[in-house]
C-alpha cells in the first residue's frame, strides 16, 4: 500500500523525468537539486509479506522536526523487517532504484565517469567529496599513467582485460586512450589478441557489453532487443560465432569480435558509442571443447542448422528493423561461408547490411592493389591474381578486383574475372570442377587443366599477384614465394588470414626469400625486417581502415542500401592516402596515426556516392562533406559538468 504522503516523492521523480537524464544539460542538474533535496526526505519501510509502504517525508526546510526525523530526512533507511534478518523462508524483493546522476552512482556510471579528473568545482556539485582521494589530475595524465600499467603485463590477453575493465569503467577514458595510442593497441583491443579473447571468453567474462540472442528467444526476439537501454541505434555488429577469425566456430563466444568492432567504429571511425550495439546469435556449436568446458557462457548443444536457423535470422532482422528502422546498418561478422553468403543475398534488398569479411575486407585489399600499382607500374587490368582461399574474403576481394577492373574498362565483369584465379582445398577451380563447386566459387572456374597444389599453379598461371586467404598458417612456402620471385621483378604478396598463427607467410620470410623485392602486405601486424641494410616496414592490410569510415559516411548520409560502388569508392579513397614516403619504407597503406583523418574522408566519399546513387534520406546534402563528417565524428574529450 503506497501513504499519500508519498505524493512527494512521486513529484520529486517527475521533476527528474522532466528535467532529463544528462548530468551536463542545465535542465537536468537544476532537477537534480530539487529531486535531491526532496528525495533526501523518503524513509522506506521493509513491510510484512503482502504490504509495502513507502512514506515520504516533508523536507526539512519547510518544516521543524526533531533531530530524529532531521535524521530520517538525511536518508537513513529504517528496516524495521530487513531483507538481512533470517526469515523462515525467502520472499522474492522487487530491486526498485531511484538514482541520479551524482555522488556515489555517478562514479560507477562509464559514461559519465571522469575519475580523478573531478574539479574541485564538480566534487562540490555533485556530492562525491570524500569519495574521491584529494587529488585533482588531467586526462592526459590518466592516459599516461594507464599505458604505464599496460606496458608492465607482458601477455597480451592481460592487457586485453584491462582494457575492457576500462571501457566498463570510465567510457571517455578507454576512447582517449585507444585514439592516442591506436598502433600500439590496436592489437590489443582487435586481432590478434581478440581471437585468444574469445577462445578464452567465457573464463574472463565480468559482464555483459551487448545483447544475446538464442535460440530459447524464438518468438521473443522484439523483447530481447527493447531491454537494451539504448534506442537510437545506428550500427549493430552482429556474429553467430561460426568462424571466428581462423579460429572456426567459438559458439556464444564470439561476443568478442562484435564488441572489438564496435569500438573501432567509436574510436577510428567517430560513430558515438551509444549509437553501437554488439549481438551475439547463440544457435549452439558444434566445438566439443566449448560443450565440455564448465565455463562456457552460451547455450550447450549442437548448432542449430536449416529451417531453425534461418528463422531466428528473419526474426532477429526484421525486430533490429521494427525498433531502429531501415537507416541501422547492420553488419554480419564471421559466419561461416554457408550462411554468409546466403544472409548477405536475402537481406541486402530488405535491410542496410554489410559484411565485413566479404566486403570490408575485399574493399582494403582493392585499395592495398590500387597504392601497390604506383610502386610496381601497371593497371589492374595488366596483372594476373592467384588466391590461396576461395571463400567468404577470397571470392569477396577477387569480385570487388573484378568490379573495378571492369570499371575502368568498360570490359564486361565476366571477361574481367578471367584475369583472378582461385585456389581451394582441392587445388586450382577449373571448369571441370564446375558441377561440385558451391555456387560463390563458380564464376572463378576458367578453362584449365587441373592442378592440386598452389606451387604447380604459381608455376603454371605465373601470377604478378599471390593473396592469400586460405586459414592456414605457412602455405606460403619458401618454394612458392621464391618462384613468384623467379619471373616478378616485384611480387606483390598479400599474407591476409588471421591471426598472426594462421598467416600465409611471415613478412621476414616473405622479404628474406625474394631478396627484399616483395611488395607485402598482411592481414596481422608484422614488425619491420631488415634486408641488406634496409629496413622494410609491412603493410597491416587491416579491415579497420575501411569499415570505421564507411560506417560514418552511412550514418552521415542516412543511405538505406549499401551498394558496390560505395565499397569502390572507399578503396580508391584509402589508396590516394598513401605517400611516397610510405612507399620507400615499404608500406603500401598510410599510418594508423592517421586514421580519424582518412575516416574523415572516407565517409565523405562514401556518403557522395549515397548521395549520387539516389541512396541518401539526409537532406539537404552537406556542402562541404569531409568537414560535416569530422563535425559528427565523436570526440572522448570529458566535458565539464555544471
Amino acid at each position: 500500500m503506497l501513504s499519500a504522503r508519498a505524493a512527494a516523492a512521486s513529484h520529486a521523480a517527475s521533476l527528474w523525468k522532466r528535467g532529463g537524464g544528462d548530468v551536463g544539460s542545465g535542465n537536468g542538474c537544476t532537477s537534480c537539486m530539487e529531486v535531491r533535496r526532496r528525495a533526501a526526505s523518503v524513509t522506506v519501510r521493509a513491510a510484512p509479506p503482502k504490504r509495502v509502504e513507502a512514506v515520504a517525508m516533508e523536507s526539512a526546510a519547510e518544516t521543524a522536526q526533531s533531530d530524529k526525523e532531521v535524521a530520517e530526512a538525511g536518508g537513513a533507511v529504517e528496516e524495521e523487517y530487513g531483507e538481512d534478518k533470517p526469515m523462515e523462508e525467502e520472499l522474492p524483493v522487487t530491486p526498485w532504484a531511484f538514482s541520479v546522476a551524482s555522488g556515489y552512482t555517478l562514479l560507477r556510471d562509464p559514461h559519465h565517469n571522469k575519475g580523478l579528473a573531478f574539479t574541485e568545482k564538480e566534487r562540490d556539485a555533485h556530492y562525491l567529496r570524500g569519495l574521491l582521494p584529494p587529488a585533482v589530475v588531467s586526462q592526459e595524465l590518466q592516459v599516461k599513467k594507464i599505458m604505464h600499467d599496460l606496458r608492465q603485463y607482458n601477455v597480451p590477453l592481460q592487457r586485453y582485460v584491462a582494457m575492457m575493465d576500462l571501457q566498463e569503467r570510465n567510457e571517455r577514458l578507454f576512447y582517449k586512450l585507444l585514439i592516442d595510442n591506436v598502433e600500439e593497441l590496436l592489437p590489443v583491443v582487435y586481432t590478434p589478441t581478440v581471437g585468444e579473447a574469445c577462445q578464452k571468453y567465457g573464463s574472463i567474462f565480468r559482464r555483459p557489453q551487448g545483447l544475446y540472442v538464442s535460440l530459447r528467444d524464438k518468438g521473443k526476439v522484439l523483447d530481447v532487443l527493447r531491454n537494451w537501454p539504448e534506442r537510437n541505434i545506428q550500427v549493430i555488429v552482429v556474429t553467430d560465432g561460426e568462424r571466428i577469425l581462423g579460429l572456426g566456430d567459438l559458439g556464444c563466444q564470439g561476443m568478442g569480435i562484435p564488441v572489438g568492432k564496435l569500438s573501432l567504429y567509436t574510436a577510428l571511425g567517430g560513430v558515438r558509442p551509444s549509437a553501437c550495439l554488439p549481438i551475439t546469435i547463440d544457435v549452439g556449436t558444434n566445438n566439443e571443447k566449448l560443450l565440455n568446458d564448465e565455463f562456457y557462457i552460451g547455450i550447450r548443444q549442437r548448432r542449430a542448422t536449416g529451417e531453425e536457423y534461418h528463422e531466428l535470422m528473419e526474426e532477429f532482422m526484421d525486430a533490429v528493423k521494427h525498433i531502429y528502422g531501415e537507416k541501422v546498418l547492420i553488419q554480419f561478422e564471421d559466419f561461416a561461408n554457408h550462411n554468409a553468403f546466403d544472409l548477405l543475398a536475402k537481406y541486402s534488398k530488405s535491410h542496410l547490411v554489410f559484411n565485413d569479411d566479404i566486403q570490408g575486407t575485399a574493399s582494403v585489399v582493392l585499395a592495398g592493389l590500387l597504392s601497390s600499382l604506383k610502386v610496381v607500374g601497371g593497371t589492374l587490368a595488366e596483372h594476373t591474381y592467384l588466391f590461396l582461399g576461395a571463400g567468404e574474403a577470397g571470392t569477396g576481394i577477387a569480385e570487388l578486383i573484378a568490379l573495378e577492373i571492369s570499371k575502368q574498362t568498360n570490359a564486361p565483369i565476366e571477361e574481367c574475372r578471367k584475369k583472378i584465379w582461385l585456389v581451394d582445398s582441392k587445388g586450382l577451380i577449373v571448369n571441370s570442377r564446375e558441377n561440385s563447386l558451391q555456387p560463390f566459387k563458380k564464376p572463378w572456374a576458367h578453362d584449365h587443366e587441373p592442378l592440386t597444389t598452389l606451387l604447380d599453379a604459381v608455376e603454371s598461371i605465373k601470377p604478378t599477384v599471390l593473396i592469400g586467404t586460405s586459414g592456414v598458417g605457412r602455405t606460403f612456402t619458401k618454394e612458392v614465394v621464391q618462384a613468384m620471385a623467379s619471373f616478378n621483378e616485384r611480387p606483390i604478396i598479400f599474407s591476409l588470414s588471421n591471426p598472426t598463427s594462421h598467416s600465409e607467410c611471415t613478412a621476414e620470410e616473405a622479404y628474406n626469400w625474394t631478396q627484399g623485392r616483395a611488395v607485402f602486405a598482411s592481414g596481422s601486424p608484422f614488425d619491420p625486417v631488415e634486408y641488406n641494410g634496409k629496413v622494410h616496414v609491412p603493410g597491416q592490410s587491416n579491415n579497420a581502415y575501411i569499415f570505421p569510415g564507411f560506417g560514418l559516411g552511412v550514418v552521415i548520409s542516412g543511405a538505406t542500401r549499401v551498394h558496390e560502388d560505395m565499397l569502390l569508392a572507399a578503396s580508391e579513397t584509402l589508396a590516394e592516402q598513401a605517400t611516397q614516403e610510405n612507399f620507400d619504407k615499404g608500406s603500401i597503406f598510410p599510418p594508423f596515426t592517421d586514421i580519424r583523418k582518412i575516416s574523415a574522408k572516407i565517409a565523405a566519399s562514401v556518403a557522395a556516392k549515397a548521395y549520387e546513387l539516389g541512396l541518401a534520406t539526409r537532406l539537404p546534402r552537406p556542402r562541404d562533406l569531409e568537414k560535416y563528417a569530422e563535425s559528427c565524428m565523436y570526440t572522448p574529450i570529458y566535458r565539464s559538468y555544471r
